[in-house]
């Protein structure tokens, strides 16, 4: 791949596409190289003149304009993704079908690269069983079709067929072409992700918690969903939203993650307990915000300890190969000890299949892009992974998770 990676961003003609100059300023401002292919339905919405200035390229909808350079084929020939966004219920059914009755479609046929879509519809045009089929058999041919959110659509109707936030369009890309390609290895696998940290209340108004991002979490569900996989994200607090395609499940508390882990777990094939969940809570939360006194006091708050919910994960699974858990282990050294040794010892006492230990020590981890990881196997494996993104270390452990299965 060039240094620039070249994109094509294809708009169809939905409301949502006014959204599609935020994912053009995303790709490009990251570096790529981005066409806009606009169908005509697209351009009464944004005009060319739009996304010429956005791109810096000449804008065109039909395969006549500039047909000495054949850009029906070259622009799919040439393009190392091709991105859709808004893709609407009608455009998803012309490429389905292998229409080619205009430029964007014409590319989509003769497109040897990955090709992401991301719908924006409304909630009927979506749950329709017509468009449900054309979904699975693109998913089916290699392509990623992201879910779209769950929000408010056009006038007052609100539902599932929200064009996906920007910034998750631009993140899936970005996994895409880091990848080089669109690997399907955990497709029709179910997949359980834990993600940010918890808070534990001690008054109305205030709560013990821990400077989790949530991003590695985020990441490796945004990546999972691009390598095929059914997503379920558990999410406490986090800086970062969740990733397009993920079905998310809000909680707060160590409690709360704990109930939601276990239903999810039923039927998952993968677990991953990448969240920061607090080790201990206060023994009792006051009705009544605690008061400071007019001079200086010492304030008591007794503590216990929360339930360790990998290691139920772990037992509640038994003998069995299925699910695959993974733990994660954020130390900084104690006790005449480094990271690595304790986090074997961990792994032990855990019994997951694989355990990614983090040195968090000197704000190396929490809310950072990036990071460095070792992966320890329950078979005695060990896998650094040297510094990446964290989108990277993200890839490293489904790998890791692939290699077991």
């Amino acid at each position: 791949m060039s240094a620039a990676p070249k994109v094509v961003l294809g708009v169809a003609g939905g409301i949502a596409a006014y959204k599609a100059c935020e994912v053009l300023r995303g790709l490009t401002e990251s570096g790529a190289d981005v066409t806009v292919v606009p169908t005509e339905a697209a351009l009464r919405f944004v005009g060319a003149a739009t996304w010429s200035a956005l791109s810096g390229k000449p804008v065109s909808t039909d395969v006549w304009t500039g047909a000495d350079r054949v850009p029906h084929v070259r622009l799919g020939q040439q393009a190392d993704l091709v991105l859709v966004a808004p893709a609407t219920a009608d455009l998803i059914a012309r490429a389905t079908h292998g229409l080619a009755d205009d430029l964007l479609t014409n590319i989509l046929l003769t497109a040897r690269c990955p090709v992401v879509l991301a719908p924006a519809m409304h909630t009927e045009m979506w749950e329709h069983p017509a468009t449900q089929h054309n979904v699975a058999t693109l998913r089916a041919r290699g392509v990623l079709v992201l879910d779209p959110a769950v929000g408010r659509l056009t006038g007052a109707d609100t539902g599932p067929g929200r064009l996906p936030d920007p910034a998750a369009i631009v993140a899936a890309a970005h996994d895409v072409l880091r990848r080089g390609g669109l690997p399907d290895d955990l497709a029709g696998r179910r997949v359980v992700v834990s993600a940010g940290g918890t808070q534990e209340a001690w008054d109305p108004v205030r709560y013990l918690g821990n400077r989790s991002s949530g991003r590695q979490g985020v990441d490796l569900a945004r990546t999972a969903i691009s390598r095929g996989a059914e997503v379920i994200l558990v999410a406490g607090s986090m800086d970062v939203e969740p990733p397009a395609g993920a079905r998310v499940v809000r909680v707060v508390s160590a409690e709360d993650m704990r109930r939601a882990m276990h239903d999810e777990a039923a039927a998952a094939d993968v677990i991953v307990m990448a969240a920061a969940v607090a080790d201990f809570r206060p023994v009792a939360a006051g009705d009544e915000k605690i008061k400071r006194g007019d001079g200086p006091q010492d304030v008591s708050l007794p503590l216990t300890q929360n339930v360790d919910i990998l290691a139920e994960l772990v037992a509640k699974r038994g003998g069995a190969a299925r699910p695959v858990i993974v733990g994660f282990a954020a130390e900084t050294g104690s006790a005449g000890k480094d990271v690595l040794t304790l986090g074997r010892e961990k792994l032990a006492r855990k019994g997951c299949d694989l355990l990614v230990v983090n040195d968090v020590s000197g704000d190396k981890v929490f809310g950072q892009t990036e990071n460095e990881v070792v992966i320890l196997g329950a078979d005695g494996s060990e896998l650094p992974v040297a510094r990446t993104s964290k989108a990277g270390i993200a890839d490293a452990i489904w790998d890791a998770v692939v290699a077991r299965q």
